[in-house]
């Protein structure tokens, strides 16, 4: 436990001391995609009945930032790391898969958890908001960061440039996140690209996190719930594999 904490303590602090890039600069792009459209379409878009859209975009805008934020902190970590040359050192030490594991994916989770809150804090006071039910809300603002967290290990153990990891942010995480229903209700798509929405796992992330909000989401939130824990189970299996493995690690 104590080689756990120390990991856990280095990737918190990690962010940490650089809170300008990566705490505030989210606040700040949320609170600008709130203002352009929020103030564009309040005036035309209801897409839940007493639900106004500035209302509706501000959850998908906190899970939003959760999310990318979460998969950057791992991601980020470790390719730094595998560059720097000082990976070395962690691999070396008496660290077993499971803790490495743990202490990237918890101080992933803590990183995504705070810059939520603060996108919460920075932009909720423009409209009043309801909290239908806190507890959705709480748990897949941790299940997500959590879920993205591990996806970031699992990038950043298989990248071995930041133009590789790169390629994920650009390729896999952003338009899986735009594409999840943060500015608009799936049920407004034509069928097609309705079912093509629910195949993206961050839909389902976000859909039932609103939920938590407003009592009202395109899907049943223990679906949403069940499906996003089935996603995170099956990418834990996975950054445990090439952990314990070594992949592109050891070898």
């Amino acid at each position: 436990m104590i080689g756990f904490y120390t990991l856990f303590c280095k990737e918190v602090l990690r962010f940490w001391k650089v809170s300008l890039q990566t705490l505030t600069a989210p606040l700040i792009t949320a609170f600008l995609y709130l203002v352009i459209f929020g103030q564009a379409l309040q005036n035309h878009v209801q897409v839940y009945p007493g639900v106004g859209y500035k209302s509706f975009l501000i959850p998908g805008l906190v899970m939003m930032s959760v999310l990318q934020n979460a998969f950057a902190n791992s991601s980020s970590s470790l390719i730094q790391s595998r560059v720097s040359g000082n990976l070395v050192f962690m691999l070396l030490s008496p660290l077993g898969a499971r803790e490495i594991f743990s202490a990237y994916v918890l101080a992933s989770t803590v990183r995504g958890m705070c810059v939520g809150l603060g996108v919460w804090l920075a932009t909720a006071w423009f409209v009043p908001m309801s909290f239908a039910s806190p507890l959705y809300i709480f748990a897949f603002a941790v299940l997500g960061a959590a879920t993205l967290g591990t996806m970031g290990l699992v990038a950043g153990i298989y990248s071995e440039k930041f133009d590789q990891l790169a390629a994920f942010q650009s390729f896999l995480i952003i338009p899986l996140t735009f594409l999840a229903g943060v500015f608009y209700s799936t049920e407004a798509l034509p069928d097609f690209w309705k079912h093509v929405s629910r195949l993206n796992p961050f839909f389902y992330m976000i859909d039932g996190f609103r939920y938590g909000f407003f009592g009202v989401s395109d899907i049943a939130p223990l679906k949403s719930l069940a499906i996003t824990l089935g996603f995170f189970i099956a990418l834990a299996g996975l950054a445990m594999r090439m952990l314990v493995s070594g992949y592109k690690l050891r070898h």
